[in-house]
């Protein structure tokens, strides 16, 4: 009831006018290229990362599990703190600012946070996904003489690819949803690093109620595709 009453209340007629206005055109866009970037980022440390919890013994592993996980108990708001102090406090910033990158109230920003955000959750799914694989299978390609890394792309990566798509679906919803840590990182700033949830915001506190309850379908329908593609890519896999 609660998810229907989005799509009953508003006037369509205000949602067709306000979909198709500059804010919402640049809040759109915007969220999908900082939430397909963000994406591809988490996958490329999300795939080792999860393989080697699942796969290797080390001195301290449990506290690097616990570290990983400790940004799903984290309010994003705090976690958005932590990344403004890192970013912004740091000799870090120094280095950073001295290659010319910046993550506070820029666009990069909204990356960072969308990366930090989905991180842990991505990792969570990969190690799941890859303790189900049985590690026999990979070492009798070691003993037929594939290196480690032959044995992860040709044996590891295809028994995996179920949990790899879930893995993305997951990591971009996130991403596109993403709203404390975007907000104190990257700021709410109108047209400049404005996604959707911060359209949202934005328009709820001017009292736009019909923007926002746009932005809110939007990131509705932009869910539902992201959820109805893993179900089909689930399928065919």
């Amino acid at each position: 009831m609660a998810i229907a009453s989005l799509f009953v209340v508003p006037s369509w007629d205000d949602v067709r006018h306000n979909i198709w206005s500059e804010e919402m055109r640049f809040s759109l866009k915007l969220s999908l290229i900082t939430g397909i970037t963000s994406t591809i980022l988490v996958m490329l440390f999300a795939l080792p990362i999860g393989y080697a919890l699942s796969r290797f013994r080390f001195w301290g592993k449990g506290l690097v599990k616990t570290v990983i996980d400790m940004p799903i108990a984290f309010p994003e708001l705090v976690l958005g703190l932590c990344l403004l102090l890192l970013f912004g406090s740091t000799i870090l910033r120094d280095i950073l600012a001295s290659a010319g990158i910046n993550f506070v109230f820029t666009k990069k920003g909204i990356v960072a946070a969308q990366f930090f955000t989905a991180l842990p959750y991505a990792i969570r799914i990969m190690k799941s996904t890859f303790d189900y694989i049985n590690p026999r299978l990979e070492f009798v390609s070691r003993s037929l003489g594939y290196s480690m890394f032959e044995t992860f792309k040709n044996i590891s990566l295809p028994l995996a690819k179920n949990g790899i798509v879930a893995s993305m679906v997951i990591s971009f919803a996130r991403c596109i949803g993403t709203f404390g840590t975007v907000l104190i990182l990257a700021g709410g700033s109108y047209m400049k690093t404005e996604i959707l949830p911060i359209t949202l915001y934005l328009n709820i506190s001017y009292g736009n109620m019909g923007m926002a309850l746009t932005s809110g379908i939007v990131l509705m329908i932009v869910s539902f595709l992201a959820i109805f593609v893993f179900e089909k890519a689930e399928v065919s896999l």
